[in-house]
């Protein structure tokens, strides 16, 4: 429960950067993409934490998956901003997503004890 707080938080704090910087239309996004970055990153840790105790092989698997997410979510951005570019102006999505997600990554291992 502490995770998805603290990804709420960040999204919110990084939202209101973008919302700064570029307007409404583009927090929306970077909000958007940042709320993603905190359910990716849960579905992640939930994931790892299952194996965490596992032998290597299990506990690589489960890594796995989450890298295997992440890069998921970058893909959904590219196509977001490919396809809809006037709804999802680049750098700052990029900004929503990366700005909630690097964090939370770096924090990861908090999480998982």
């Amino acid at each position: 429960m502490k995770l998805v707080g603290f990804g709420f938080l960040l999204t919110v704090f990084v939202t209101a950067l973008v919302w700064l910087g570029w307007g409404v239309q583009a927090a929306i996004a970077g909000g958007a993409f940042g709320l993603l970055a905190t359910a990716i990153h849960v579905v992640s840790v939930v994931a790892l934490k299952r194996v965490w105790n596992a032998p290597f092989k299990e506990l690589a698997k489960g890594w796995g998956i989450g890298m295997a997410l992440r890069l998921g979510g970058a893909v959904v951005w590219m196509l977001a901003v490919l396809l809809r570019g006037d709804l999802f102006p680049a750098l700052p999505t990029a900004i929503g997503f990366l700005g909630v997600l690097i964090p939370l990554l770096f924090s990861e291992i908090r999480f998982l004890k």
